[in-house]
């Protein structure tokens, strides 16, 4: 299962114009994702109508709606067997998580963790190395959120407790693709049970939350590079299914932009994000505690923007934070390429779904998000149910203890990284 996290109908198009305009390429050109499109999933959660990654993923994870918030839990708040975890122990698959994200970010931590809160990092933590009912039920992690694995105390640490989970355990998303498929094909090479893969584009949406479109679009053209690194797989592994769909889409993109009180021209500009050489976000955090000079001339040499306004020049040096500097620099970008966004949060509208392999056309259709988790469960022969039963009788609570003071402290530490302010800290997001 692969999540290209936040990529909305819009941005599929917005990526495809760009790599045609940039490598010259036909009108008709396809990118790999276009040549496996059957269908879209509708992505509200049980508690609103625009899901938040962990309702999101639960749906594809655990075949059910759940609110805001939730990691595998159903909307009681009681734990949800999910389709790796059953894979796992019902199938003798193996299985893996790769992210470009924190390993205990909402989608993977939907897969492998149950809990009330995704914000609730380092209980995630515990689960995903095995300090649940089930065990250790990841054969393989790849991702980042490295300080959650590491003590209170330690230099790089960020947990509440004295526990080195890296010791208790013992790149690019194409690149952790590759290696993640070798390693689990070498691991079954003489199984007839195969393996459980999921992998997730998470910048993606990081990059759609900042409303920067220059990181959105080499995030997306990353993840397009993945899936066609998977469909080679499958080609030579006929066996193989491979689906691919958003928990939800990010930003409102659109293509095109009313920038005047002038009848709007029917056009973008994908030339204007040819050269820029960073993230608005990494800029952000390079040129905040700059002098004036030199923040306009990194926004010239980094953003390739040399029409800076007078007004902009003001705005540019009364940003005191990285997040509204980073929200600043996406839309002197986004406005000079005539691109609009709705929100920096997500929208509500149907994702594409793809598929590719074997059984990949009884996928097609408009489906509920949950019914691709269903349909993962049902073609691999798994049983959710016991599982979550399992879940709950082994011990009830294990998901909903309460989060320590220190807790507090140590899940938010890290989230200058995305969110880019501590204001955000407590509020749904992402």
């Amino acid at each position: 299962m692969n999540f290209p996290d936040g990529l909305g109908p819009a941005s599929v198009s917005f990526a495809r114009t760009y790599y045609q305009y940039v490598h010259d390429k036909p009108y008709d050109y396809e990118m790999p994702l276009d040549t496996i499109h059957v269908g879209q999933s509708r992505t509200r959660s049980s508690s609103t109508l625009v899901t938040d990654s962990a309702a999101g993923a639960t749906a594809y994870s655990c075949g059910m709606k759940t609110f805001n918030r939730g990691i595998a839990v159903d909307p009681h708040r009681k734990p949800c067997g999910t389709v790796m975890e059953s894979a796992s122990l019902h199938a003798g698959m193996m299985t893996g998580l790769v992210v470009t994200s924190r390993i205990t970010h909402a989608t993977p931590a939907s897969f492998s963790a149950h809990v009330v809160d995704r914000d609730n990092e380092n209980a995630i933590a515990v689960q995903q190395v095995g300090d649940n009912p089930l065990g250790f039920r990841a054969d393989l992690l790849f991702g980042g959120g490295y300080c959650h694995f590491l003590p209170k105390g330690s230099k790089q640490g960020c947990r509440g407790d004295q526990r080195n989970l890296l010791q208790e355990a013992q790149d690019n998303l194409r690149e952790m693709t590759d290696k993640a498929l070798k390693m689990l094909s070498n691991a079954t090479v003489n199984s007839e049970r195969g393996f459980f893969l999921m992998v997730e584009g998470s910048r993606i949406d990081m990059a759609a939350h900042s409303n920067d479109p220059a990181a959105h679009v080499h995030d997306i053209l990353e993840y397009q590079d993945t899936v066609a690194l998977v469909k080679e797989f499958i080609d030579k592994n006929p066996n193989t299914l491979l689906i691919s769909t958003s928990d939800h889409e990010t930003g409102g993109l659109s293509l095109a932009r009313q920038v005047s009180n002038r009848y709007p021209k029917y056009l973008w500009y994908p030339d204007v994000l040819k050269n820029i050489k960073s993230s608005t976000a990494e800029l952000a955090r390079t040129i905040l505690h700059m002098n004036q000079t030199e923040k306009e001339k990194s926004v010239q040499e980094i953003l390739g923007i040399h029409d800076i306004t007078a007004e902009e020049k003001t705005a540019l040096g009364n940003q005191k934070s990285i997040k509204h500097l980073d929200q600043f620099l996406a839309e002197m970008v986004s406005l000079r390429s005539q691109l609009g966004w709705a929100t920096h949060g997500h929208s509500g509208v149907d994702v594409n779904l793809y598929a590719y392999g074997h059984s990949a056309k009884d996928l097609r259709g408009s489906r509920e998000n949950m019914a691709v988790g269903k349909f993962v469960a049902q073609r691999l022969g798994l049983d959710l149910n016991s599982i979550t039963v399992q879940l709950n009788e082994n011990d009830p609570k294990f998901h909903l203890e309460p989060l320590t003071e220190e807790d507090k402290l140590a899940y938010t530490d890290h989230l200058d990284q995305y969110h880019h302010d501590d204001s955000l800290l407590h509020h749904p997001h992402y």
